[in-house]
């Protein structure tokens, strides 16, 4: 527990305040069903941190008695346990919280504000995840054999690699979000706003071939085919184990669906796409988000290297007076 004179946490279970006027609640409830979990896990954390109860959830802290002196011991506190970017994200939900408690009457302008001034934390470490080569993408698509699974697996990593799709928005389309007319797939992205994402070349090709397995009846666009979810919707996690076994067979580095996305990003980018439109056909918020997604490899960035010229002719030493030339230069 840090010291946090000014907020009494006992007896919190009697002062938890009911939903509609919890700042947890009304904050949480904005997020989309992928980002709560997250934000809510964060925003426990730190209410086990002003409690030093680990049974303390953040429902039951009294959000608005914090003060700028709180918020800059909760930030130290955090920045003893976890990596920059983790700090900022939870600091994030930190501030939105107070935000909520401003917004219901429970704090005034000023002490939110004072509050909520708490800075990020700066610093830089490699991004994670990786680039997909082409030839690793190919070698994936080969372990996907003519059968019913294999054509749906084809499909499903040709959508994840060419329409830059979440797991998350992937197993909640349904047939009819399709257009085939128009080779359109209407996605639904975080906060539930829709894009258009076109689906061409072998990825439609693969797309039509699991239609024609998996029939017109309405319902998810990908379901299961074993004996017991057959005709269900495809989990994230059923996603998850599909690749990490497409990736045994293909006996190729391991990768994560996330990859798929950050290869899109990179790959259209370094085929001359502008940024402004890769952000839309990945439906960020901001064109910051897509440049985090960029992982070239080395050859792209030795190709970028190369487009520079140096106009540098090359010098040679003669054969003789070499040494005592070299001790007068020094």
């Amino acid at each position: 527990m840090i010291d946090l004179p000014a907020v009494d946490t006992e007896n919190v279970e009697a002062r938890t305040p009911t939903a509609d006027q919890n700042p947890v609640a009304t904050y949480l409830a904005s997020l989309s069903s992928s980002s709560r979990p997250a934000m809510r896990r964060s925003l426990d954390v730190i209410a086990q941190i002003v409690s030093g109860d680990g049974a303390t959830t953040a429902a039951q802290i009294p959000w608005h008695r914090l003060q700028a002196q709180h918020t800059v011991a909760i930030r130290d506190e955090l920045t003893e346990r976890y990596a920059h970017t983790t700090v900022n994200k939870m600091l994030a939900a930190l501030r939105q919280t107070l935000k909520e408690a401003w917004r219901l009457g429970q704090m005034s302008a000023e002490a939110y504000h004072e509050a909520a001034d708490v800075e990020n934390l700066s610093g830089e470490r490699e991004p994670a995840g990786r680039h997909i080569p082409g030839v690793e993408l190919a070698c994936l698509l080969d372990t996907c054999r003519q059968t019913p699974t294999g054509i749906r697996d084809a499909a499903v990593i040709s959508l994840l690699y060419a329409g830059g799709l979440r797991r998350a928005e992937l197993v909640t389309l349904d047939l009819a979000d399709y257009d085939m007319a128009t080779g359109t797939l209407h996605v639904r992205g975080t906060r539930d706003v829709e894009r258009p994402v076109p689906v061409v070349g072998g990825a439609a090709a693969a797309l039509g071939d699991w239609l024609e397995v998996r029939g017109d009846v309405a319902g998810p666009l990908f379901w299961g085919l074993g004996n017991r979810n057959r005709g269900g919707r495809l989990t994230t996690q059923a996603i998850y184990y599909m690749l990490q076994k497409r990736v045994e067979l293909a006996e190729i580095e391991e990768l994560s669906p996330h990859d798929f996305r950050r290869t899109f990003v990179s790959d259209l980018l370094d085929r001359g796409a502008d940024i402004a439109t890769v952000q839309k056909l990945a439906g960020h918020a901001h064109v910051q988000t897509t440049a985090a997604y960029i992982r070239r490899g080395d050859q792209a960035k030795r190709r970028a290297a190369e487009m520079l010229h140096v106009p540098y002719t090359r010098r040679k030493l003669p054969d003789t007076g070499r040494e005592e030339s070299g001790r007068k230069e020094s």
